[in-house]
């Protein structure tokens, strides 16, 4: 999070309206929100706003404070991270029903942190259940707030109480001008996505050299999306570790249905996108079935075979060729093999990322087109002139004496060429077509 905004950590027991107030608090629907007990695992970031203070707000996963199990042990080591950071704790219990064991063993926990707690009792606004809120003075915490997540009830109250002590931010006219402000770093937003147990969470934590995202050997740990924002020579990248992807016949429970639908928005909203793949398992229909969602949404793409020191050194030449074979539409993505466990060719990802992002972005001036045309062997139809209409992805309109699309191989020998002369390594090519009408078929004026 830039600039080291203030931390309110949200905190609780599985299933007791974590994620819905986070959502609520931020106003995004970031965090997965469901029936299901345990569906958030990662702590997840967001940054906020109330009354001019800004802050940035953490949702933890449910905390069951002496469970040995695997996940929850890993989730309260998340949760850990978090509460070192923060200026106010959000302990989150839920108002319609009694206190439980596993809230007095977390109320315990959060006193010995010697952090400021504030008891905020969700799913309070039933008239029945509000004489429940008295039951909560017990845990031994002054601040209680009865608030509804879901509705918004009471929220107010608890916001103002919890961004009291953080400073306004200056009024508009305050702020330095547009000429004494320095010039923004790009953010560069990178989607790590590819089949649960890959090792994207790895990844994650690999390239921002902490344990971000809880990395286990069952697959499907990952839910949310898990993002962090990090500098590198200059240039800011938020990497977010997507949910891994199933074929839809193996998607049943609720939590996972919604990780994947995140998980493809996040490629809608990202730059980049890096497909991660197990070497070890070799290249499976189901890994071109995901890289294809990225080439789908026009991302620039680039091909990341992770455990590849897992791979025999006699075999690595025949899956260089079986990865090339099987992602044939992705013949613009670069590719890089490397072992995020170990970290080994970890570091050749950020520039990677760079070009990837610079050439979806890249323009190139019509005088320039045009002189490219000139070069090409082209006899299908004669290309009248080129111009580029948009970027990411790069798009370029053909204005020809025929109407209706190239064939196939026409459209891929332009794009070729395109490559060829300007690059656009790792970003898809988009080619329109503008037809000259023949004058019987054009429109009358009368």
């Amino acid at each position: 999070m830039p600039n080291e905004l203030p931390a309110i950590v949200i905190v609780g027991r599985p299933n007791v309206g974590k994620s819905t107030l986070f959502n609520r608090i931020t106003g995004q629907r970031r965090a997965i929100v469901g029936d299901e007990p345990g569906i958030t695992r990662d702590r997840l970031h967001g940054e906020a706003k109330y009354e001019g203070r800004r802050f940035e707000l953490i949702d933890t996963g449910g905390i069951v404070v002496d469970d040995a199990d695997f996940i929850p042990s890993q989730i309260l080591k998340q949760a850990r991270v978090a509460l070192e950071k923060a200026i106010q704790v959000v302990f989150v219990v839920d108002g319609r029903s009694e206190l439980t064991v596993a809230d007095r063993e977390l109320a315990h926990l959060l006193r010995k942190t010697g952090k400021p707690v504030t008891l905020a009792v969700n799913k309070a606004d039933t008239g029945p259940r509000q004489s429940l809120v008295h039951d909560f003075y017990t845990l031994g915490f002054k601040d209680i707030f009865p608030v509804s997540g879901e509705h918004g009830l009471g929220v107010d109250q608890l916001m103002e109480h919890l961004t009291a002590g953080i400073p306004e931010e200056p009024d508009e006219d305050e702020k330095p001008t547009a000429e004494d402000a320095l010039p923004e770093m790009p953010v560069i937003r990178v989607a790590i996505i590819g089949r649960p147990n890959a090792g994207k969470s790895t990844l994650l934590n690999a390239l921002i050299g902490e344990e971000r995202s809880i990395v286990s050997p069952v697959a499907g740990t990952t839910r949310d999306s898990v993002d962090e924002e990090i500098e590198n020579h200059g240039v800011r990248y938020v990497f977010i570790d997507t949910a891994g992807i199933r074929r839809k016949g193996k998607t049943k429970l609720m939590a996972e249905k919604m990780s994947v639908v995140m998980a493809r928005r996040n490629i809608r909203m990202a730059d980049v996108v890096i497909v991660v793949m197990d070497a070890s398992e070799g290249v499976l229909g189901l890994d071109a079935t995901i890289a294809g969602y990225a080439h789908e949404g026009g991302r620039s793409v680039i091909l990341c075979v992770n455990k590849w020191d897992l791979v025999d050194s006699a075999k690595k030449t025949v899956f260089e060729e079986d990865l090339r074979y099987n992602v044939k539409f992705l013949e613009y993505a670069p590719s890089v093999y490397l072992s995020a466990k170990t970290g080994a060719s970890v570091k050749h990802l950020f520039p990677m990322v760079k070009e990837c992002y610079d050439n979806a972005r890249k323009r190139v001036t019509t005088g320039e087109l045009n002189r490219f045309v000139e070069t090409l062997r082209f006899e299908e139809r004669k290309i009248l002139y080129i111009t580029q209409a948009s970027v990411k992805p790069p798009s370029f309109i053909l204005f020809t004496d025929k109407s209706g699309p190239l064939h196939f191989s026409d459209e891929r020998y332009i794009i070729n060429q395109l490559r060829k002369r300007f690059g656009f390594q790792g970003t898809p090519i988009e080619i329109k077509i503008r037809g000259r009408l023949r004058k019987k078929d054009r429109p009358s004026l009368r």
